[in-house]
Parts: structure tokens; C-alpha cells; sequence
């Protein structure tokens, strides 16, 4: 298999601290390149992570011929965007979730995606790919639980920062975007089923005007999510 040369757009600490260093340990993963608006925070994160290249800018390191692949972790308002010119730059794309803010905005994404089928386009759910949740997908499948009714799903942190891009309406911020999308996804993955209808209730921050909670009955079974930013409780699925 072939070494994948990696580009990141951004230093967002997400990227920095998590998925370079983990994807660094990977056989065919290669860093090739970091870029950030600011050519001298993109230069530290490539000292401290050991990647020989940094830009000043995402339009630099999107031109790199020696770049295969994106990784997308910017706010959430910039993954579509910059997603796509990925891809017209010839370059597959992860992209950090939620991978669009509205089903348009996804549709969009897809529709150009369709426009390059050499390219590969994937959300950055990681989940997905963990060995404990192939096995509890594989118990439901197989039905070593019974027929599976309901998931009810709490996924909540505590976070009333201001500038925190993550209490940012005008930049995709809020529970239902930032770890609400994981209770959608993972009810989607063990039902293995796509939704016929949805019901929710949203409550809006007072301060932020983001949504903070949501409730979601998927097809034939129900699932019960509760997603919030300011709540200090575990998250049980």
C-alpha cells in the first residue's frame, strides 16, 4: 500500500494535539504540511510535530503537488468550503464533523465530490472504525441482544466560554453540531438504517443563541438524544 502525504488546514488544537500525533504512528500516514493565517503559528505547530512544511496560508498548501490528502479540521462553517477546494486541487479530503452544517451545504459537498470519483471524501468519525463498536454492531446485527428498540444516547460537556468557536452561532457552534452529530451518526451506524422521520425539540442558548439539545426518532426503532455544552455529567450511550 501506498504512503499517504498529508496537508492539515490549520492548527487547530484538535489537529495538533490529537489526530497528527495519533496519525503520525500509522504505517502509511506521512505529514507533509501544515498551514495556518499565520505563517508563525503554522511554523511552531511544524517544529513541534515534525512536519517539514509550513504555509501562511490554506491556498499555499492546497497548490503542494507533494500533498495527496487534506485533513479538515477548521470550524465548522469553513468544512464545506475548504473541503471542496480540496478536492479541485485534486486532494481526497477528511474532514473533521460535522462535515457540512445544513443537508444543502452536504449536497453541495457531494454533488462535487461526484465531479472528481478518482477523490475520496470521508467524516472524521473515528468511532466508526474502533474495535468495540464494530463488536457492539456486530452483536446487534447478529441479534445476541434481542431486537434492539431503542438507543438513548447523553452526550454533554461543560463549556460557557465566549470566545470558544464552539459558542459561535455565526460559525456552526452549539451541542446539536459539535457532539450531537456523534448521537445521529452512531444511531444511524447500529440501526444500520437511515431515518424516515425526526421529531426534536431545541432549546437555544440565552447568551450564545446556539442550539444545545435535540430528540431524534429514527425509523421502525426510537432513539432518545440529549446533547448539551453546559452540563458537567458522563456521557453514556
Amino acid at each position: 500500500m501506498k504512503t499517504v502525504r498529508w496537508g492539515v488546514l490549520s492548527t487547530a488544537n484538535i489537529a495538533t494535539t490529537k489526530v497528527i500525533p495519533a496519525m503520525q504512528q500509522g504505517v502509511y500516514c506521512e505529514f507533509t504540511a501544515i498551514a495556518s493565517r499565520n505563517l508563525e503559528q503554522a511554523q511552531a505547530a511544524a517544529a513541534q510535530l515534525g512536519i517539514p512544511k509550513a504555509y501562511g496560508s490554506y491556498e499555499e498548501l492546497l497548490a503542494d503537488p507533494d500533498i495527496d490528502a487534506i485533513y479538515n479540521p477548521l470550524p465548522n462553517h469553513l468544512h464545506v468550503p475548504w473541503s471542496i477546494k480540496a478536492l479541485q486541487a485534486g486532494k481526497h479530503v477528511l474532514c473533521e464533523k460535522p462535515i457540512a452544517l445544513t443537508a444543502a451545504e452536504a449536497q453541495q459537498l457531494a454533488d462535487v465530490a461526484k465531479q472528481y470519483p478518482h477523490l475520496k471524501v470521508m467524516e472524521a468519525f473515528m468511532y466508526r472504525f474502533h474495535p468495540q463498536w464494530q463488536r457492539a454492531r456486530q452483536l446487534v446485527s447478529e441479534g445476541k441482544i434481542g431486537t434492539l428498540r431503542t438507543i438513548h444516547t447523553f452526550f454533554s460537556y461543560y463549556l460557557d466560554d465566549p470566545l470558544n468557536v464552539r459558542n459561535r452561532a455565526d460559525s456552526g457552534g452549539g451541542g446539536m453540531l459539535d457532539i450531537g452529530c456523534y448521537t445521529v451518526s452512531v444511531a444511524r451506524f447500529i440501526f444500520g438504517s437511515e431515518p424516515r422521520r425526526v421529531f426534536g425539540i431545541v432549546e437555544f442558548d440565552p447568551q450564545f443563541k446556539v442550539p444545545s439539545r435535540a430528540i431524534y426518532f429514527p425509523r421502525r426503532c426510537s432513539t432518545i438524544q440529549r446533547c448539551r455544552r453546559q452540563l458537567k455529567m458522563r456521557s453514556p450511550i
